[in-house]
C-alpha cells in the first residue's frame, strides 16, 4: 500500500474535551516513543472565540489544518523542542497567522520566550508558566489554576499518561529533573483537591500529586539499580563503556527501538551519581 493511499485511508481521532478548558486533538504519529501520538491542546473559556494551542506537533498538514479550524489561534505554547511536539511549528504559525511562544527564543515567532513564574492571560484562561528543566533543558509545564474541578497542568514530556519520562542526555539532567517533579508534586498538593495531569503522551491522569510520588519513587529505584551494578561489576561511571553494562542489567529485555533512550537515561542516572553520589 503507498504512502499516499495510507494517507487517504487514515481515520483521525476525534477530539476529546478532557477538561472544561482543555480540548485533546491526538496527532497521527504513534510509536515507541510517542505512544498513541503526540497530545496536541486547545485551550478556551467556554465564552471565548479564540483559543490557544500547545505543541502543535508534527508537520502533517491534516493535523494542523484541525488545529487551526477550532478558532482563531491567539498564541501559540510549545512545552520543549523535540520534534514531535515542534515539526509542525513554523506552518502552524503561517495557517494559524498566530505568535509562538517556547522557553528557547530560536522556537519564538513573533513572541517573547517564556518565563518561569508568568501568568498569560489568552482566550479567556489563565495559563501560569512553569519551567521544569530534566528531560530536555527547555521543558515548561503549563498550569491552569481556574480548569475545573481541580485545577490542571500541561506537562508536556516530563509526565507522561503511560510509563516513565526519558531523560535525554545530554540536553536533559535527572538533577534538574528530580526538582521539576517536586515543584510538581508541590502543586499537586496545593489545592486541597486533585490536579489533573494532561501529559504530551498517553490518557490524561488525574491526580498530579500521586503521580509525582510514582515517579520520583520509580526513580528513586532506578538510582538504587544502577548502584547496585556498579558496586557488582566494579564499574567506573565516567567509563563510557558503562553506559551499555547497565542498561543490559537495569533495563534488560528492553525493546531495541526504545534501547537509546534507556542509554539516555543511564548517561543522565550516572552523571548524576559522579554529581551528587
Amino acid at each position: 500500500m503507498s504512502d499516499r493511499l495510507r494517507r487517504h485511508l487514515r481515520v483521525p481521532t476525534p477530539p476529546a474535551i478532557v477538561s472544561q478548558l482543555a480540548t485533546c486533538v491526538l496527532a497521527p504519529n504513534p510509536g515507541p516513543m510517542t505512544l498513541d501520538g503526540t497530545n496536541s491542546y486547545v485551550l478556551r473559556a467556554p465564552d471565548a472565540a479564540g483559543v490557544v494551542v500547545v505543541d502543535p506537533g508534527p508537520a502533517d498538514e491534516e493535523h494542523l489544518a484541525r488545529l487551526a479550524g477550532f478558532g482563531p489561534v491567539e498564541l501559540v505554547l510549545l512545552t520543549h523542542h523535540h520534534g514531535d511536539h515542534r515539526d509542525g511549528l513554523v506552518r502552524f504559525a503561517e495557517l494559524a497567522s498566530a505568535p509562538v511562544r517556547a522557553v528557547d527564543p530560536s522556537y519564538c515567532i513573533g513572541g517573547e520566550p517564556l518565563r518561569d513564574g508568568e501568568r498569560i492571560q489568552a482566550a479567556g484562561v489563565s495559563i501560569d508558566v512553569l519551567r521544569t528543566p530534566g528531560h530536555t533543558a527547555d521543558s515548561a509545564c503549563f498550569s491552569l489554576p481556574e480548569d475545573e474541578p481541580g485545577g490542571s497542568v500541561l506537562t508536556g514530556d516530563t509526565i507522561l499518561g503511560r510509563g516513565t519520562t526519558i531523560i535525554a542526555d545530554p540536553d536533559g539532567a535527572l538533577g534538574p529533573y528530580l526538582d521539576s517533579l517536586e515543584r510538581l508534586r508541590t502543586l499537586g498538593r496545593s489545592t486541597g483537591g486533585h490536579v489533573a495531569a494532561l501529559p504530551g503522551h498517553g490518557p490524561v491522569l488525574r491526580d498530579l500529586g500521586d503521580i509525582c510520588d510514582e515517579y520520583l519513587a520509580h526513580r528513586a529505584e532506578r538510582l538504587d539499580q544502577v548502584r547496585a551494578v556498579l558496586a557488582e561489576l566494579g564499574t567506573d561511571p565516567a567509563d563510557p563503556a558503562t553506559v551499555g553494562r547497565v542498561v543490559d542489567t537495569v533495563y534488560a529485555g528492553t525493546d531495541a527501538a526504545v534501547r537509546p533512550a534507556a542509554e539516555a537515561s543511564v548517561r543522565a542516572q550516572l552523571a548524576y551519581l559522579l554529581e551528587r553520589g
